[in-house]
């Protein structure tokens, strides 16, 4: 299968070893990944900021990027929050616009955008990806994975089959870290408190890494361990799948 790969802001900016990992896992499993250089933001900051006029050319930009006659066949996205994006809030623009054509063009493209342990389970039916990485691990499930995208246990499966791996539930998983975008920035006493809560559960793990789909909310977890100066390494998923006993460590 060709599957083009949808890099977003933080990985791009930030954790740039993520989108290396996701190619590894998927080439590895046989397919061709595709980077469609002209790929821009998703316009997730600016609509939830309330900037939508803002957003509104972001998402004909993606749109433009991986639809038309030259779409992407599937479309994958290590991030679960650009997912909710596209999938909740793309369909409601789109009609706000009253753009006929523009409601056709996110309605095709729709079925064709997944969160990476999405596309692994549901889409290619693997949950084996050849992966060796002997630590112990704990899993955080961000908001946006397990209320918009609904992604049950699917990283857990994944998680489980790696080779010397060791799974640890994580107390209180349904909670949120506290980051949520600009709201780290507007209630920074709330999203600390909340975050040192999650800390602590991460901790009481005993893990030596914290795993997620979005690399935004393992900054926000990150950085609190990181002045707690104790506490496991954060990694995504792809990064742990991606690891193998030849290497290609996080």
């Amino acid at each position: 299968m060709r599957i083009s790969l949808f890099i977003t802001c933080y990985n791009d900016a930030l954790f740039p070893k993520t989108g290396q990992a996701v190619v590894t896992v998927l080439e590895r499993l046989g397919h061709t990944v595709e980077f469609r250089q002209t790929q821009t933001c998703c316009g997730q900051m600016h609509y939830n900021s309330g900037y939508r006029g803002d957003a509104f050319p972001l998402m004909e930009k993606f749109l433009e990027d991986f639809g038309g006659e030259d779409g992407a066949e599937t479309i994958c996205v290590p991030s679960a929050s650009c997912v909710a994006m596209i999938r909740e809030h793309y369909p409601v623009m789109a009609a706000d616009s009253g753009n006929a054509e523009t409601i056709r063009q996110v309605q095709a493209l729709l079925p064709r955008v997944f969160e990476f342990s999405e596309l692994l389970v549901d889409k290619l039916g693997v949950e084996d990806t050849g992966a060796y990485f002997p630590h112990r691990v704990t899993l955080h499930t961000s908001c946006h994975a397990l209320r918009s995208l609904h992604v049950g246990d699917k990283p857990e499966r994944l998680l489980r089959k790696v080779r010397g791996l060791t799974y640890v539930p994580l107390e209180d998983s349904d909670q949120c870290c506290g980051f949520g975008g600009t709201f780290s920035v507007k209630n920074s006493d709330v999203s600390s408190a909340m975050a040192a809560d999650k800390a602590r559960c991460i901790l009481n793990t005993k893990a030596a890494y914290c795993a997620a789909l979005d690399n935004s909310c393992l900054m926000q977890i990150g950085g609190t361990l990181s002045r707690m100066h104790e506490g496991p390494q954060t990694v995504h998923l792809a990064e742990i799948l991606a690891s193998s006993d030849q290497g290609a460590r996080p």
